[in-house]
């Protein structure tokens, strides 16, 4: 059986591990789709990737392929279309992301909180200045917008610093570590009670700028808005207005709709944004705990069980 990864473990144990584990399956690796050979594509039952380098033409030249891992949780770049007409089966990472989104987004409020930025820009320029306001965490409220598995572990770390954590999603379904949650009906109502809003919804159909300028209007003119999820839950102009205008306090971004952004984009320069390359999910752990899901899938495959671990529904793209 071939394999065919697109997705390149750093840790030659790792590669090692799979081929021990599995020996009779051949692995080959590929830093690029455009590197693996025609004969080694066609002949692949399986397909390992990030999900950002398939496309439909790629679905139609693998003969054989009957299932694809995506090693992140993201699925907005998947030919979900042609892999429906081909009923392959698609498994994702999920559940892998928590604990260091969850670190990330907590360490980012602290630097809002705590004005780091301006620290760090006065030790460099070798000032000592004790007047620089200092907020805390402690006692404010955290509104997380698509609150489930990512959601629930930033709203446990909240706690430890007694915040007061609120949860929105599709239903309204209860969230561990969360105080109240809403639907995604209830946005109007949530919204003004939060000093932090965080955005961990993933692209959807349904997600696509769903955060409109009606929102940021309703937002505390001192609240932090932080997305995590994906960027085009919101416009861009529409969150550059929001800061102009005083609407909200500062945002943190983590993802956008054009990756890379642009050298030269607006956000590079605004005082009032943090910007990072799309990395609150990345950790020397993350490799090791996309390949445990893997081997736990690939187990079940061999074995024509059926208890795989996140099965995408093609139709939703979730």
């Amino acid at each position: 059986m071939q394999v065919v990864s697109t997705f390149v473990p750093t840790e030659k144990e790792l590669i090692e591990d799979l081929e021990n584990t599995f020996p009779t399956i051949t692995f080959s690796f590929y830093e690029k789709i455009d590197l693996v050979p025609e004969e080694e594509w066609s002949e692949a039952e399986i397909i390992v990737t990030y999900g950002e380098d398939l496309t439909a033409a790629h679905i139609e030249s693998a003969l054989h392929l009957k299932w694809i891992m995506v090693t992140s949780a993201g699925m907005e770049l998947m030919p979900l279309s042609a892999i429906k007409q081909r009923n392959i089966l698609v498994t994702n990472a999920k559940g892998i992301h928590k604990i260091p989104m969850a670190e990330y987004t907590i360490s980012m409020m602290l630097q809002v909180a705590r004005n780091t930025k301006i620290l760090i820009e006065n030790e460099k320029a070798g000032t000592w200045n004790r007047a620089v306001p200092i907020a805390e965490l402690h006692g404010q409220a955290i509104a997380i917008i698509g609150a489930g598995s990512i959601g629930g572990e930033i709203a446990r770390l909240a706690k430890a610093f007694q915040m007061k954590t609120l949860g929105v999603n599709r239903n309204g379904g209860k969230v561990t570590f969360v105080d109240e949650i809403y639907s995604m009906n209830d946005l109007d109502i949530v919204l003004p009670k939060a000093d932090f809003i965080v955005n961990v919804l993933p692209s959807t159909s349904e997600t696509k700028h769903i955060l409109q300028a009606k929102h940021f209007s309703l937002m505390k003119k001192s609240a932090v808005f932080l997305n995590v999820g994906r960027g085009d839950v919101v416009d861009e102009t529409t969150l550059i207005h929001a800061l102009e205008n005083g609407e909200i306090a500062h945002v943190v971004l983590d993802v956008f709709e054009q990756e890379p952004l642009q050298d030269r984009h607006v956000f590079w320069k605004m005082p009032n944004v943090t910007v990072t390359p799309h990395l609150s999910s990345r950790t020397k752990y993350y490799q090791p705990r996309a390949l445990k899901i893997f081997k736990h899938n690939l187990h079940v495959y061999l074995e024509k069980e059926n208890e795989f671990q996140n099965i995408i529904n093609v139709e939703r793209g979730y």
